[in-house]
């Protein structure tokens, strides 16, 4: 790693493991010592982890910025009602999932009724200043596509996204990510029981673009999992590919640890 500027934590709180207290306090210790300069948190609706308030507050008063996958629905959830305002009034920038602008293929790939939900989601946040231009208030949207194929071309997907958005529903947003299916855990399961998983590494290969090679995450990133190990990125993590190869707590190490620590690599990469 050449430096550690940017932490990528799972605080996982819709699957059994949560993010403690405890491990919290001792990401904002490290957090205090470094010149990370924000703080990306994910684990499905890491908002439901309940330290996700205490632990942005402390993070947004170092001066840290902070973004946050969100799923759009979570505002919905009981007691989450002034998830909004406290996003704005913390200055969150929000990631959030919109398989598609059409209802079928969202509410086919989510569930009934996820497509509608996120919509007003949208207009939400539209109406608290959220992906209004020169608002501060920054908002993207992410795609990523279903099965083998790899996602159309990102500025032109986007231009899609901004005029069914804006035409359907008047809803704005800063801009959209599409994002390649990596081979792994629960997809290169299924891309092995059906005999495709080759096929889909060739795709891989003979679309890898090498200018990507100096913005890639595990240069500048470290990724930590809701107990507090350390990863070079997200996908080592679903791997359990540990940085210095072999389990380390945020708490055992200090920043400057990590500066010229060799990168794992795998097929996935």
């Amino acid at each position: 790693n050449q430096a550690c500027h940017h932490c990528h934590v799972d605080a996982s709180p819709i699957r059994t493991e949560i993010m403690t207290k405890e491990t919290v306090d001792h990401l904002l210790e490290f957090l205090s010592q470094s010149k990370v300069q924000a703080v990306d948190l994910t684990g499905g609706a890491p908002e439901l982890n309940p330290h996700f308030r205490y632990f942005v507050e402390r993070i947004r008063q170092m001066g840290i910025k902070v973004m946050v996958r969100c799923n759009l629905t979570v505002i919905f959830e009981p007691g989450m009602e002034d998830l909004p305002a406290f996003y704005k009034r913390h200055d969150i920038e929000l990631v959030c999932s919109l398989p598609c602008y059409l209802e079928d293929n969202v509410d086919e790939q989510r569930g009934r009724g996820v497509y509608q939900k996120s919509i007003d989601a949208l207009r939400t946040l539209n109406a608290i200043g959220y992906g209004q231009e020169n608002s501060g208030l920054f908002l993207h949207l992410v795609y990523n596509p279903v099965g083998t194929s790899l996602p159309p071309g990102q500025e032109e997907l986007e231009a899609d996204y901004m005029r069914e958005l804006k035409a359907r529903f008047g809803i704005v947003f800063n801009s959209l990510y599409t994002i390649t299916n990596m081979p792994i855990k629960r997809f290169g399961d299924f891309l092995k029981r059906r005999g495709l998983y080759q096929h889909y590494m060739n795709t891989l290969v003979q679309n890898f673009n090498v200018q990507t090679l100096n913005g890639v995450m595990c240069r500048s990133l470290v990724s930590i999992d809701w107990e507090g190990n350390i990863y070079d990125c997200d996908f080592n993590r679903m791997l359990e590919m540990h940085t210095f190869d072999q389990p380390m707590k945020v708490w055992d190490l200090i920043p400057e640890d990590l500066i010229g620590e060799n990168i794992l690599v795998g097929n996935h990469c």
